[in-house]
């Protein structure tokens, strides 16, 4: 059976192969997203307005590329109100006012995560147990996005089977209110955005080993308890972000656990893709060469999966990358120099094109019917 990669090339022929391996240097090359939508499908990435703003490369790629953008940091609580009562919607606005002039889409990154929360809020839903601060938030957030804005991640990073409670991470709001927050999450999203598509996003579920192993049970049981009890859920978002300290990537450990998602009715979006590298002796090409043949081994597996709706990255451009050199990473300074920034995204910190950004564009054509 021909891999993604082989139908792609087998379906432009040398040609179209050679052209989606070059780096897009003309108006006519088609767009990562131009290439997604041909199998129905959406590119994105996570973006800011003030970097867009200070960098017109950074603007220029992303009116480019994207179909979609997420609000890296602004659309979340402790951004739009880190004092309580002091409402900060500029960013969110000019973000999502630039997506309406390309034409782009935006997806709502996220109503409720404990480490975007504002300490004000923590310490009062402690002290008053009063769910009516969530519903306040969301009355807020979606009453000004929800028309806009069609995705949206309710809960974000809900999983947590080392440290939490029967799977569940026992952050804030758990210990408040207990595990039915989620679904209390989820109906009030849904009450104050009837027409919305609501979320779920986690992270860690790739690898073959123990604890992914558990998440991705863990995961599963969540939601197939959510959709039984007729909680409003539609879809997931797998944040994939790739690392290349933990072994290949293996389709019959992804395969299945999207199949299951799918199997129960549910959108999967990939949210938040990029690789963190581990093993930075290595000269700039070879390690740009790992991290797009990681990205095309899972786009590989995943693009399979019909219900997978959407690719975003997190992030265009090595130069805004969360990913750091961390303890315990390989790192040669004398012969290979300073190994940062982390080398895990499409455009390298220059807004050049890299071999990840062609691993995308074959992935998504070798989605081509």
């Amino acid at each position: 059976m021909l891999t993604r990669r082989e139908f792609a090339a087998s379906l432009l022929g040398v040609a179209g192969a050679a052209l989606l391996a070059a780096a897009p240097s003309r108006a006519d090359t088609p767009s990562l997203n131009d290439l997604a939508r041909r199998s129905g499908r959406v590119f994105g990435a996570a973006m800011r307005a003030d970097q867009l703003a200070a960098e017109p490369a950074l603007r220029k790629a992303a009116a480019a590329e994207c179909g979609m953008l997420t609000p890296e940091i602004h659309l979340k609580w402790n951004s739009i109100e880190n004092r309580k009562g002091s409402i900060w919607y500029e960013p969110v606005d000019q973000l999502v006012a630039f997506a309406a002039r390309n034409g782009q889409k935006v997806y709502g990154h996220a109503l409720l995560w404990e480490q975007s929360t504002p300490d004000w809020a923590l310490r009062e839903l402690k002290a008053r147990r009063n769910w009516r601060l969530v519903s306040d938030h969301f009355e807020r957030v979606l009453g000004r996005y929800g028309e806009t804005i069609e995705v949206w991640d309710v809960v974000n990073e809900p999983i947590d089977t080392q440290g939490g409670r029967q799977g569940l991470r026992r952050n804030t709001f758990h210990r408040v209110f207990g595990p039915g927050y989620i679904a209390h999450a989820l109906e009030t999203a849904r009450h104050y955005a009837p027409r919305a598509r609501l979320m779920l996003n986690d992270y860690s579920f790739e690898y073959d080993n123990h604890v992914e192993a558990d998440r991705r049970k863990t995961f599963l049981r969540l939601v197939a308890d959510l959709k039984g009890r007729g909680v409003p859920l539609d879809g997931v978002g797998l944040q994939a972000h790739l690392d290349l300290g933990k072994g290949p990537l293996k389709r019959p450990v992804i395969a299945p656990f999207m199949q299951a998602l799918a199997d129960m009715g549910l959108e999967i979006y990939i949210t938040e893709l990029d690789v963190k590298e581990r093993d930075y002796r290595a000269t700039p090409q070879t390690r740009d060469a790992r991290v797009a043949d990681e990205v095309a081994r899972y786009l590989d597996i995943a693009l399979d999966q019909k219900a997978v709706k959407g690719v975003t990255t997190w992030g265009l451009s090595d130069r805004h990358s969360w990913l750091r050199i961390e303890r315990g990473d390989r790192v040669d300074r004398k012969r290979y120099g300073n190994p940062a920034p982390n080398r895990g995204l499409p455009y390298d910190a220059a807004m050049q094109p890299k071999p990840m950004h062609q691993a995308l564009a074959q992935a998504f054509s070798g989605g081509l019917t």
